[in-house]
């Protein structure tokens, strides 16, 4: 996961050095607050920016509220978190759909941005939450910029309003007030008008957004900017701002950005909130954007919050239950398996949820080497099952075995280890359906558990009783044992000699004649 990785590899650095001390001194304060002015110089966020964000910093962690803290260093990291959370909006803002429909939402930013691929997304999540959404193409000047909607708009299964053909043909002031007519006529509730961009600002441009806004009167204007741009990110918004005045920021290529300055910068700088972000080059990399969610990935804490709605999307509630009692009655077949892992496949990369986990810094040489394809493999090779064999895998012989590599594209060796694996699974996931622990393979049971720990306990009480063959030996520690003490042991020492002190042991006489014995 890209975002912010040099960023949150420099705090985390910084905030590792800061835990080990018990009581912080205004010199490591000092000396922290320089480490993160460092790091957000690095990561191209406007001077001003870090200036104001480092000075506040300084002035909370010099205060009582660290000094008093039973963890100073914590406070400092709760600190860092709460003033990152205020530079990227302070509070996550929704879109404000207009009373009368249809809601009329409007792209502005530079060529290059991604304005047009958002619009995508934007009607594609849009079309999820329940709305019905129309694009309008107002791009006439950038060659195919109205094909590229077209294949955008199909995509996403929304439907597009392109009257003109473009490439420089078509007024797209006129087009942008047909297609919100367009949306009257046919009741679709929210337009979505992509606008043209620059290469650069200019005056034409400015005009002709401006123009559009007054055409159309939309009821958000959202400014994309490509996330990527750093610092440059500041110039542009605020010649957006003065021309066109956006009511919200949209990121581009958030996954991309490994240093976070227009992010950091955008919000504080026009005080306009960051309201979306686009992730990757999928229709549905797209999420809405929270401040406080983002501080605690740029911070190494975890996003699990979205990690848990990302998985409430994907995974039918009806589906895990039937799936948890399968796991109960022991009826869990590969055909099950198969579904879970599509399910898996619908929440998005798992390279990305595994980054939203706290720590995942930590586990980054990991994460850059795990192959997603491994999902496809097991795929393939459950897919070039029949539907017995899937369901009984005990039938799978050794030429069902070569038939499904040769089916799949893998050799058996593989096919061998992901039904292991399954079966490994299952069993372990029996054991926790029935409020077990499970034993993990390689390491036994968990320590503290009660797998299996009862019945053991049981059969060690019931043969507690003395095993001597000495019916005279076997009498007496029995006797020894009923009247609650220790029963006389001849062990001890590997020699035949028993301990120091313990009954049936040398006394300490013997002990020095043997020594005598022995010229010592």
């Amino acid at each position: 996961m890209a975002t912010f990785g040099t960023l949150s590899d420099r705090l985390t650095a910084t905030f590792r050095n800061l835990r080990t001390k018990g009581k912080l001194t205004p010199a490591d304060v000092d000396g922290t607050v320089r480490e993160i002015r460092r790091a957000l110089l690095d990561a191209d966020v406007a001077l001003e920016v870090v200036k104001a964000f480092t000075g506040r910093v300084r002035e909370r962690a010099l205060g009582d509220e660290v000094n008093k803290a039973l963890n100073p260093a914590q406070q400092v990291v709760q600190i860092v978190n709460d003033e990152l959370v205020q530079i990227l909006g302070g509070q996550q803002r929704r879109l404000e759909f207009a009373k009368k429909p249809p809601t009329v939402i409007m792209l502005a930013g530079l060529q290059g941005a991604g304005k047009t691929t958002l619009a995508g997304k934007l009607a594609k999540h849009l079309k999820k939450e329940g709305h019905t959404p129309l694009l309008v193409a107002s791009d006439l000047q950038r060659p195919n910029a109205v094909t590229q909607l077209q294949v955008v708009g199909e995509q996403a299964g929304v439907p597009v309003f392109a009257p003109e053909p473009g490439n420089g043909v078509g007024d797209p002031v006129k087009v942008a007030k047909n297609g919100v007519k367009e949306a009257e006529r046919k009741q679709y509730d929210t337009v979505i008008v992509d606008t043209a961009g620059r290469l650069g600002i200019d005056a034409e441009m400015m005009k002709q957004a401006s123009a559009i806004r007054k055409a159309v009167s939309p009821d958000e204007v959202l400014f994309v900017i490509d996330a990527m741009i750093g610092q440059d990110a500041v110039t542009t918004a605020r010649a957006f701002q003065e021309g066109v005045d956006f009511t919200g920021v949209v990121l581009s290529k958030l996954d991309g950005d490994a240093r976070g300055g227009a992010a950091l910068s955008v919000a504080s700088i026009t005080e306009r909130p960051i309201m979306f972000a686009s992730t990757g080059e999928g229709l549905d990399d797209f999420e809405p954007f929270h401040p406080d969610r983002m501080a605690s990935r740029i911070l190494d804490l975890g996003d699990i919050l979205t990690l848990i709605e990302q998985a409430q999307s994907a995974f039918d509630e009806e589906t895990a239950a039937q799936t948890a009692e399968k796991f109960a009655t022991d009826s869990f077949t590969l055909e099950d398996f198969l579904q879970q892992m599509q399910q898996l496949k619908n929440m998005g990369s798992l390279k990305g949820m595994l980054g939203m986990l706290p720590g995942a810094r930590g586990m980054k040489d990991q994460l850059e080497n795990f192959d997603e394809r491994e999902i496809v493999r097991t795929e393939a090779i459950i897919q070039s099952m029949t539907p017995a064999e899937r369901r009984t895998p005990k039938l799978l012989n050794g030429s069902r075995r070569l038939r499904i590599a040769k089916g799949s594209g893998v050799t058996v060796t593989e096919v061998n280890q992901l039904v292991m694996r399954f079966e490994q699974a299952a069993k372990m996931m029996k054991t926790v359906a029935k409020g077990g622990v499970p034993q993990v393979p390689g390491m036994g049971p968990i320590p503290g558990g009660s797998y299996g720990g009862g019945k053991r306990a049981a059969q060690a009480k019931k043969k507690k009783g003395s095993r001597s063959g000495n019916p005279a030996k076997r009498a007496a520690e029995e006797a020894a044992r009923a009247s609650g003490g220790a029963p006389a042991t001849s062990g001890g020492s590997g020699f035949g000699l028993g301990a120091q002190g313990a009954p049936g042991g040398p006394s300490p006489e013997e002990l020095e004649s043997l020594q005598k014995f022995l010229g010592r």
